[in-house]
């Protein structure tokens, strides 16, 4: 591909549609000696969505061009990101970001036979790579480090020194994955000219960088994954689809912060060199649109969903309507034909579990059982759970009543003594002293229904029912700890609410069950 270009033929068709070329002099270098080998890396953290599709169309512009493309699924950045993808997903999110953009690739006619796939941990961990990040650390300095990571690594309070790291180790993948250049989004250029300050003290050459524009969200604003109405993802259904573009900004007239507009410019007409306004004939026919300038300049409000849902659905997947989950991803239904499902293993992750603050309605004895007693508990709910236990046993009534508590939710209901238990009250207990039992208090000021998670598994969808013989929960259990400080952990990540800390009264070192 690419060789009956010439060199200004190439320079045109991978700047194209790009926000800025630091390097531009280099480039035309290159064209004029060889193909420029090139590479685009994405963190494997949250769901890609259909933003994703400007970056490919990128990529196809390169490989039309002879270049030579690397794809990087920057694994160990998605960790070192505040822990956006906690250590034990790690692959099992790369396998999910794998098909998801080979997918695209495939849909807008990619050869994926001309493209290089690294997984970052398959080259990062090594001793060389591992001794440059140390050698570039007694270089960067702090200030530089934060700089460059402003507009892509999560700004938090007390930010972790993982954060620090991350710029400087995009820096030196330019370096291991042998390229001219990095292509990213505009939000990179700090860590770009981050690369383009401190490589050469390592003795590597500076690469030149390539950026694309940020593409506004339905929104307005920056498309993100923590925003859903600014994202069509890949797997919405086209009701889905629908609903979401027709509450997108698409002002008649203006042409700024438009993610709709922006979709036509930087995804349909690269790869399709046209855009059709479907128009019932009594308003003249659908028009063709050869030149994007000129559907700006024509701009009105009934731009055609079907050409955006084309390629969502029809032309990337065409799967039935199922969803996929961040933490572990596709479902078996909505991978590819032949596609193995990366989370066929199920991994036992906190994440599956559905815990919630829930308060204590009435309490009162089990009518075939001395030893056991029904609550009536509020967990947000439309009706009250009712929850079979015998921790009065061990807790008066009265201290019962109205008492906030952390139930499990999501285990199949069981009988009790021909009584139906609906969820499962979590409490401290201690191995050998079975009258020395505490319920879990959740934070002051929480309320029922709130959600109960482990630090590091915020964002993962619990299942709708664990199923008994997979015994999701016991497994977990069995990492269940109360902390020296009474706060109730697993792994020594701490069970939390949005207000703080989940603990019990007096029970430090006991077990959760």
């Amino acid at each position: 591909m690419g060789e009956h270009l010439s060199p200004d033929e190439k320079f045109e068709l991978i700047t194209r549609n790009l926000q800025e070329v630091l390097g531009e002099e280099k480039l035309k270098q290159i064209l004029q000696e060889r193909e420029l080998r090139v590479y685009w890396g994405t963190a494997t953290t949250g769901k890609p969505h259909v933003a994703y599709f400007v970056p490919m169309s990128k990529i196809a512009d390169f490989l039309k061009a002879g270049c030579e493309v690397t794809i990087l699924f920057a694994d160990l950045h998605a960790y070192l990101d505040n822990m956006k993808a906690p250590w034990e997903l790690l692959e099992l999110r790369t396998k999910y970001y794998e098909q998801v953009i080979k997918a695209m690739l495939e849909s807008i006619s990619v050869p994926l036979d001309k493209l290089k796939f690294v997984k970052g941990t398959d080259f990062q961990l090594s001793r060389e790579y591992t001794l440059d990040v140390y050698r570039l650390s007694s270089v960067v300095t702090e200030h530089d480090a934060k700089k460059a990571g402003a507009e892509v690594v999560k700004q938090v309070d007390h930010p972790l020194l993982s954060g620090l790291l991350y710029p400087g180790l995009q820096a030196l993948d330019e370096e291991y994955l042998k390229v001219d250049a990095q292509f990213g989004g505009v939000d990179q250029r700090k860590i770009f000219t981050l690369a383009e300050k401190y490589l050469p003290s390592l003795g590597y050459a500076k690469r030149l960088h390539m950026m694309n524009p940020m593409v506004p969200g339905l929104t307005g604003g920056k498309m993100s994954s923590s925003e859903e109405e600014s994202k069509i993802d890949l797997l919405d259904s086209k009701e889905d689809v629908k609903k979401k573009l027709k509450k997108a900004f698409c002002e008649p007239g203006n042409i700024e912060n438009n993610g709709v507009l922006s979709f036509v410019k930087h995804v349909l007409f690269p790869l399709h060199s046209e855009f059709i306004i479907k128009r019932d004939p009594k308003w003249g026919g659908d028009k063709v649109y050869t030149i994007y300038e000129e559907v700006e300049k024509d701009f009105a409000a009934e731009v055609s969903v079907k050409h955006v849902f084309f390629l969502i659905r029809v032309g990337v997947f065409s799967f039935p309507e199922k969803t996929c989950s961040p933490d572990l991803g596709f479902t078996s239904e909505a991978l590819p034909k032949g596609s193995k499902n990366p989370a066929e293993d199920e991994e036992v992750i906190p994440s599956r579990l559905d815990i919630r603050v829930g308060r204590v309605i009435s309490v009162e004895k089990h009518p075939d059982a001395d030893s056991l007693y029904l609550e009536k508990i509020d967990v947000g709910e439309a009706e009250p759970r009712t929850v079979v236990s015998g921790l009065v046993a061990y807790v008066s009534q009265e201290d019962l009543q109205d008492r906030l508590v952390v139930l499990l939710c999501n285990l199949k209901p069981q009988k009790m003594r021909g009584l139906e238990s609906q969820a499962m009250l979590l409490c401290a207990s201690v191995d050998g002293d079975p009258r020395r039992v505490e319920p879990l208090d959740p934070p002051e000021g929480s309320s029922p229904g709130e959600r109960v998670f482990l630090e590091g598994y915020e964002s993962g969808k619990p299942d709708d029912e664990l199923k008994p013989k997979k015994k999701v929960f016991e497994k977990l259990q069995a990492d269940m700890k109360i902390s020296g400080e009474c706060v109730a952990q697993w792994k020594e990540r701490d069970m939390m609410t949005k207000l703080g800390q989940v603990t019990c009264k007096t029970l430090k070192g006991g077990n959760i069950s």
